[in-house]
């Protein structure tokens, strides 16, 4: 800045005036200057903070990567950017907080810049700018990503996983298994009579019944890699790894159960009069992507034609002894 420039300002009001904070301390870190923005946002005084030590010039501690940041800068005179990403609140600052609510610090980027003195003496000059906004803003828009994720793998009816998820899931969990060379388990499962129970008791009361009848598959499951679908209309579907075709069929028959027991009547149902469901399950080690979906639609339909309300099991013959072992 010239000469004529500076006689027409003073530079204590304009430091004052900008709406960031502005710390210049000396080579020993002592406070040369501490202008009104982070006066107001520390509660500390110019008067209390000038000359004294910066560690000390707050109430509360400052963060050792700022204080290491800052003794960086006065012995290599490199300027340092502390960012928000990594370090969010280096410094006690607080935002003006509503009443009864606890105040919680500002978040900060902050700026060490070395300069000069006129008495060429080895100064710091720190920038704080307030970032609380920008982290608001990342964290809603994070929270509106997630949303928008689950919405496009979520089954809006049942709030279980949708046929767009279980293909994505499907196409990853068949090649894993083909890699590590262990059983997958592939349930295709549909309610019986549905239709009938749609047209008797009404579309309110079949939807109901989808909502009834995915929770209680889903309350089956208990381990991380295993998901349940919603595969389309009364249809669901499984993936289960590591199973053994001897448990794969016990979990069948526990998740005919589960949907027996809920007891949902259906007069139209011959011969329990209850809402059930048919499984149709293959285990195996897949070779072909789409031996496994196949077979277990293949067993799906016996299920249907021996008369409903119960699993088949349909291995695959090329590790049928695999699985027996």
């Amino acid at each position: 800045m010239n000469t004529i420039t500076t006689k027409r300002f003073n530079m204590e009001d304009i430091s004052n005036a900008i709406n960031i904070g502005l710390i210049v301390v000396d080579a020993d870190s002592k406070v040369l200057l501490w202008n009104n923005w982070i006066a107001k946002h520390s509660d500390i005084q110019e008067a209390d903070a000038l000359n004294r030590l910066l560690e000390n010039a707050f109430s509360e501690p400052v963060s050792a990567a700022f204080m290491t940041a800052l003794k960086n800068t006065l012995a290599y005179r490199l300027p340092v950017v502390l960012s928000t990403a990594l370090h969010r609140t280096p410094l006690p600052l607080y935002n003006a907080s509503e009443a009864n609510q606890p105040q919680t610090r500002m978040y900060q980027s902050i700026t060490i810049t070395p300069i000069q003195s006129q008495q060429d003496e080895s100064c710091c000059l720190i920038q704080v700018t307030d970032s609380s906004t920008s982290i608001k803003r990342e964290k809603m828009l994070r929270s509106h990503s997630e949303i928008l994720k689950k919405e496009a793998t979520t089954d809006g009816l049942t709030d279980i996983n949708n046929r767009r998820f279980f293909d994505a899931h499907y196409e990853i969990a068949v090649a894993e298994a083909k890699r590590q060379k262990h059983p997958l388990s592939i349930y295709m499962i549909d309610i019986d009579f549905f239709k009938s129970y749609n047209d008797y008791y009404g579309h309110i009361a079949g939807d109901n019944a989808i909502k009834l009848v995915a929770g209680a598959l889903q309350s089956q499951l208990s381990r991380a890699t295993d998901i349940v679908a919603r595969y389309g209309g009364e249809e669901f579907v499984l993936v289960m790894p590591h199973l053994p075709q001897a448990t794969a069929e016990q979990f069948a028959e526990k998740l005919r159960r589960a949907v027996f027991n809920l007891a949902i009547p259906h007069i139209n149902a011959s011969p329990f009069h209850r809402l059930t469901i048919s499984i149709g399950l293959c285990t195996g080690i897949p070779e072909n992507d789409d031996n496994l979906l196949n077979k277990a639609d293949a067993a799906l339909y016996q299920a249907k034609q021996k008369g409903r309300n119960q699993y088949i099991s349909l291995p695959l013959c090329e590790t049928h002894e695999y699985l027996e072992q």
